[in-house]
């Protein structure tokens, strides 16, 4: 679904993982990028040198950049947050900081220009409801404040209510969307991301650590679904001012999937599951199941993920043998 002319989009936060990807999706169907990060998670080499690709080290807390990068851009992805739970747990200031000033600042940019912008915000929005499949008009569960878990799902809802308020009070052309668990090449194992950790460990000949009784179920979805239903969300008029999940609805235990990525890589490596107050500080609390429903995205946009979790782990696999015989001196 291309657009009839070119636009050029703004991605913060798009040398990441997800950010790259939709870059590359942008360009090849003949739009310009304009990316600002500033590398505390993202990698510079995630995205290929491109006459239609520009890239500015920066933070989406510099006001005036913000200010004029978005000036010069016809559409705003903000996708520049803290992410990941190890990140989350370990610095949770910083993480607000980031998701909620850095968030406000894009807004008010987008605004000042009347600028479409896409925020992204996260399943963590729905906290300990474990019901499902969810919808997008589910209730929030949340734990006390003082688990520090909490605070990233807190810091999403704010960008949510302040992107709603914006369209609302003022007529700033937004969309939210809620990603649910997003894997594939380019996934840095680092900061706490399930798949990238397990299937290196396994790789590597390594237990691979399940945390809690390994019976909490995630659905995973491929980066390039996930970015097929960005593009045609960002191309409808009709999307503006609502909120979508964005995730696959194939479930599967962590125990489960650390038993299918030893298959796959043919791994020695055992299971050791460790209680969850090992894991992460004292305190931390996880969902037993998160499941989105996605019927809101497929019904506006005629969306469906084409990609199954065996494909995914082939790939997720391969890229990590990759690196990791890139690494070896």
């Amino acid at each position: 679904m291309n657009n009839a002319a070119t636009s050029t989009y703004l991605i913060t936060g798009g040398s990441g993982f997800v950010g790259s990807h939709l870059a590359d999706a942008l360009l090849a169907r003949g739009d310009s990028v304009v990316v600002l990060d500033n590398l505390s998670t993202g990698r510079r080499d995630n995205l290929r040198p491109h006459a239609r690709l520009r890239f500015v080290h920066g933070s989406v807390l510099d006001e005036l950049m913000v200010d004029e990068l978005v000036r010069q851009s016809d559409v705003v992805v903000h996708l520049a947050a803290a992410v990941g739970v190890k990140l989350i747990v370990e610095q949770p200031l910083r993480c607000l900081t980031t998701n909620i000033r850095g968030s406000e600042i894009v807004i008010e940019a987008a605004h000042r220009y009347r600028k479409k912008v896409l925020i992204t915000s996260t399943s963590e929005i729905y906290g300990k409801n474990s019901s499902g499949p969810l919808r997008e008009d589910a209730d929030r569960i949340l734990g006390s404040p003082s688990v520090v878990r909490w605070a990233y799902s807190t810091a999403k809802a704010v960008d949510e209510i302040l992107a709603n308020a914006y369209h609302r009070e003022r007529g700033l052309p937004t969309i939210v969307v809620r990603l649910f668990n997003t894997v594939g090449p380019r996934q840095s194992p680092a900061y706490g991301m399930v798949l990238p950790r397990l299937v290196r460990q396994a790789i590597s000949g390594v237990p691979l650590t399940v945390f809690g009784d390994g019976s909490q179920t995630r659905c995973f979805a491929h980066v390039a679904d996930v970015v097929d239903a960005l593009l045609r969300l960002l191309d409808l008029d009709a999307a503006v001012g609502q909120t979508f999940n964005i995730g696959s609805a194939d479930e599967v235990s962590i125990l489960e999937l650390a038993k299918l990525i030893i298959q796959h890589t043919g791994s020695t490596s055992g299971i050791q599951l460790i209680p969850y107050h090992e894991a992460y500080i004292q305190g931390f609390e996880d969902m037993t199941r998160r499941v989105p429903d996605t019927a809101k995205l497929r019904e506006l946009t005629g969306w469906a993920p084409r990609h199954a979790l065996e494909e995914i782990l082939t790939e997720v696999v391969g890229e990590a043998r990759a690196d990791l015989l890139a690494s070896v001196p």
